[in-house]
């Protein structure tokens, strides 16, 4: 598709604050005020520690015995090393908790977004969201955010204990660590932008690999590995030219970060140390003070990194957000259903029956409808629809058509007629720009799209066989089938001898695409897959096109089986697959130009003629 249509990720880009960082913790509340009860502690057994120092200076002073002191500064030290580790355990498990419930809310939307977002997105990219960019989340909570959360209690008391112990000092160790904060704060802002042009850079890396793999084969028998290798590589040194300019930003903020310390530390000393000299402070207290100084910048050494992990956290975060604020595929389902039952909004009027539809629609097949089935509306009907994939010409332009109940009815007509869209608006994989859908008589905008496609078994011109075992595909459409069921379904289809003589049976593996599987048996465990749902609807695109003569004719025998009970839509460019259906629509350019069977239409469509001519049927 066209790089401007709608929905395209080269929109707007989303940014993401700090409270939607936060909104990933308030699930995990319960755990996090069990770490702010034990960072409280940690706290008080950390700052309690300068406390017993400054004691056993002075006491070392006084000639007086220290060593209950020393026993309790001990116990300080091994208590605060416990309590550390039981928070820090805490805050990585809520971390991995964070990264859970970001992926679990990313695979639920990826699956359920429309159609048209898959058609416009990369896979590879998508991926990634789902690991590089969650991986950057649970970076900013574990070794940022979090861990400068609980750090700041310390920093707090250490600030109360330093002005308690001299305001001067205190005074001028803020005014050093303020130039500190201020740099790192205002270069920090630059960083977001560029951790979120890194991650694209590396989703269209992922996307790229993702293209090559899938398309190995193809780009080895065209001699293009070298040319593909040289795009993966720009795209690779693309994303590192972006971790550079990161990392350029984080090398200039790590120094501030020491030199704050450093230069609070000297400045302390040396006014610290005059007023020991001049009598006005006692050297217990300086370094009491001067322990309280180091309490206090650890914490703000660890903001100051959590500055830059968040930042880059919320770079990858919006990727993250651009995801999942996108609708789902059923979002408008209810209210577009009360729409039409009030209304029959959508085009065409939404009062004429599926009946009118077979009347005017198909008069070469209405003659052989029996009376009981004429009074019953459609299986399924086109009213008048039209549709235009975003960016291109129109594909359908007013089409009307029935397939009456129980019947198997084909479409046919040259590439890009509009064939195979059909069938995806019948599934609601895209909607119509105006007129309406029935199916049974219903339009498909007022049901549910799960109970629409619980009525309908689709096999698509490229059908996807899932990477796994035999069993694992056909019992995607039917997870309570047994063994029994699935080898009906495969024999139906003349794959079971095939599957047989594996050893591991209905077990056996098949790779990504169904590696393992020709073209044609691929495309018939696809069909096997949607019979053994029993859906009364079977949508069937192309379903010979990988075939070979004699797997043709048993094909054909299958959809004869399976159509007994059921209706039938095919989309066919051979015609012999399609010859005997009780009735042949013959799209082209968007519209139906003629209905009939196939000697009605050689007698008076030109275009089947002709089509039926080239495949040397007439």
């Amino acid at each position: 598709m066209a790089d401007d249509e709608p929905g395209a990720p080269d929109a707007p880009e989303p940014r993401a604050r700090l409270r939607d960082l936060l909104s990933y913790l308030r699930e995990h509340r319960a755990v996090l005020t069990v770490v702010l009860v034990v960072s409280i502690l940690g706290a008080g057994l950390s700052l309690a520690q300068p406390v017993m120092v400054n004691r056993v200076i002075t006491a070392v002073g006084r000639g007086q015995t220290f060593s209950g002191a020393v026993v309790t500064l001990v116990l300080l030290v091994v208590g605060a090393g416990l309590v550390g580790a039981v928070q820090q355990y805490l805050l990585e498990r809520t971390a991995e908790g964070v990264v859970l419930s970001a992926r679990r809310r990313l695979l639920r939307t990826l699956l359920r977004l429309p159609v048209r977002e898959y058609d416009v997105r990369r896979t590879g990219d998508l991926v990634s969201r789902v690991g590089s960019d969650t991986t950057l989340v649970r970076a900013a909570l574990t070794g940022g955010l979090v861990d400068a959360l609980g750090g700041s209690l310390v920093f707090a008391g250490a600030l109360v204990a330093m002005a308690l112990i001299d305001a001067a000092l205190l005074g001028i160790t803020l005014a050093v660590i303020a130039v500190a904060v201020v740099s790192v704060v205002v270069a920090s802002a630059r960083i977001q932008t560029l951790t979120r042009a890194s991650q694209e850079a590396v989703g269209r890396v992922a996307a790229g690999v993702e293209r090559a793999l899938s398309g190995v084969r193809t780009i080895r028998a065209a001699g293009a590995t070298e040319r593909e290798g040289r795009r993966l590589e720009a795209d690779a040194e693309a994303a590192y030219a972006l971790g550079v300019q990161v990392a350029r930003i984080g090398a200039i903020l790590w120094p501030v970060s020491g030199l704050a310390v450093q230069g609070a530390f000297l400045a302390v000393l040396g006014v610290g140390g005059y007023r020991v000299a001049a009598g006005t402070l006692t050297v217990a207290d300086l370094v009491t003070f001067i322990l309280f100084l180091f309490m206090m910048l650890m914490p703000l050494g660890t903001a100051f990194s959590a500055v830059v992990t968040v930042r880059s956290a919320l770079g990858a975060l919006a990727r993250i957000q651009e995801i999942l604020d996108l609708p789902a595929e059923d979002a408008g389902d209810a209210a577009a259903g009360d729409a039409t039952a009030a209304g029959g909004a959508g085009g065409g009027d939404g009062s004429r029956g599926a009946g009118d539809v077979v009347g005017r629609a198909a008069p070469a097949a209405a003659g052989r409808v029996e009376p009981a089935a004429a009074e019953q509306p459609a299986a399924v009907a086109f009213d008048d629809v039209r549709f235009t994939y975003p960016g291109r010409e129109p594909v359908l332009r007013g089409v009307s058509l029935a397939v009456p109940r129980g019947s198997t009815t084909a479409i046919v007509g040259p590439s890009g007629a509009g064939k195979t869209t059909l069938l995806a608006l019948i599934e609601r994989f895209y909607e119509p720009d105006a007129g309406t859908i029935r199916v049974d008589g219903v339009d498909v905008r007022v049901l549910p799209r799960a109970d629409l496609r619980a009525r309908i078994g689709y096999v698509e011109q490229d059908a996807p066989v899932l990477a796994g075992t035999i069993r694992d595909n056909l019992l995607l459409a039917a997870p309570d089938a047994d063994d029994a069921r699935c080898r009906e379904a495969l024999a139906s289809v003349n794959l079971l001898e095939r599957i047989g003589r594996h050893t591991d049976g209905l077990d056996t593996v098949v790779g990504d695409d169904g590696v393992g599987l020709s073209g044609g048996e691929r495309q018939r465990l696809a069909i096997a897959r949607a019979l053994i749902g029993a859906a009364p609807l079977l949508l069937l695109d192309e379903p010979t096109a990988s075939l070979d003569g004699r797997n043709e004719q048993a094909m054909r025998d299958a959809i004869r089986t399976a159509a007994v009970g059921r209706t039938v839509l095919i989309v066919a460019h051979r015609l012999a697959t399609v010859a005997d259906a009780d009735q042949i629509v013959v799209l082209d350019a968007g519209r139906v130009v003629a209905t009939g069977t196939h000697p009605e239409l050689i007698e008076a469509s030109a275009l089947y003629r002709e089509l039926a001519r080239h495949q040397l049927l007439v």
